[in-house]
């Protein structure tokens, strides 16, 4: 490891923390400021010549601050001789930018590879894409780590499966469920569901018995908690007895935590990839590090192992 540096922009300092004291190395340092006329100023603090760099940055508001602040790092541990880069952006939001189901729109996602290869990264490493296409958006080698069987083994833990059934939002989601599923040994269930913009769903049928039984929602993120309250009253209409609600990255983005409260779901699980504020936590809110997996996955990277081994 005497060769391996980490480094992280501000998005989520406690998450790079927690990963470099798994791996057992400290958090390299970096010096980032504003000029007067806004542009952002990054400094390398220590010598990464012919080092092996990981560079910590979800996705996370103010988005296109943090976005730049990991262009400019990774163009600045270039221009110092860095041997190899990887982003490691544990939150990536423009995932859900993925297709073009409009007229006259972009294919965000892909635009978003494209910059991070021409910043300077060798590789990424990502957790729970929205769609797994994006991972062929990337022209360079893409680590894709999954956080589904860490929340399934916190809900073995506290929860009676003996009249459980894991639920899909959308027909979208149903091969990620279907893997979770697999991992509580448990039926599952899915709802046909529309969007109808960024915050406004419907939601109709479910397609699978629910009737009387504890309902484990599962999905990739928590945003504004529009697709959830649908969820959570299409499924009391069904018949449930009582929800859970495990999702990957907590976005919580504005009313979201008042929306969750009136969700009528007992509990959620979720993990810290988007670091969740104190203005943001709740009682019923359950936050699972996904710090020790990203460790091993860096040291695997880093030593040449293999990354998918991790769940085998």
């Amino acid at each position: 490891m005497k060769r391996l540096r980490v480094f992280a922009g501000n998005s989520n300092l406690a998450l790079a923390k927690e990963i470099c004291t798994h791996i057992g190395i400290e958090l390299s340092p970096l010096e980032i400021s504003r000029f007067s006329n806004d542009n952002y100023f990054v400094r390398v603090l220590t010598n990464v010549r012919e080092r092996d760099v990981f560079v910590v940055q979800s996705f996370t508001a103010p988005v296109s601050n943090h976005i730049m602040e990991l262009f400019i790092i990774m163009d600045a541990l270039r221009s110092a001789s860095a041997k190899r880069i990887t982003a490691v952006i544990p939150y990536f939001s423009y995932a859900r930018s993925d297709k073009k189901d409009a007229p006259r729109i972009s294919i965000t996602g892909r635009l978003m590879a494209d910059l991070i290869k021409a910043a300077g990264a060798d590789r990424v490493l990502t957790m729970d894409l929205h769609s797994d296409a994006v991972h062929g958006f990337f022209s360079m080698p893409v680590d894709h780590l999954t956080a589904a069987p860490l929340i399934a083994n916190h809900v073995k833990q506290t929860t009676d499966l003996s009249r459980a059934v894991t639920v899909a939002t959308d027909a979208g989601g149903a091969k990620r469920v279907g893997k979770f599923a697999a991992h509580l040994n448990v039926p599952m269930a899915i709802i046909d569901k529309r969007r109808m913009g960024d915050a406004k769903v419907t939601q109709g049928l479910v397609v699978g018995d629910v009737k009387g039984r504890d309902a484990i929602i599962f999905d990739d993120e928590i945003s504004t908690g529009s697709t959830l309250i649908a969820t959570a009253q299409t499924l009391i209409n069904a018949g449930v007895r009582s929800m859970i609600m495990g999702a990957t990255h907590a976005v919580l983005c504005g009313n979201a935590p008042a929306n969750l409260a009136a969700s009528k779901v007992d509990r959620f699980a979720v993990t810290n990839t988007v670091h969740v504020d104190e203005s943001k936590q709740m009682d019923q809110l359950n936050v699972i590090s996904v710090a020790p997996l990203m460790a091993e996955a860096i040291k695997r990277i880093h030593t040449g192992e293999s990354v998918g081994a991790l769940f085998g």
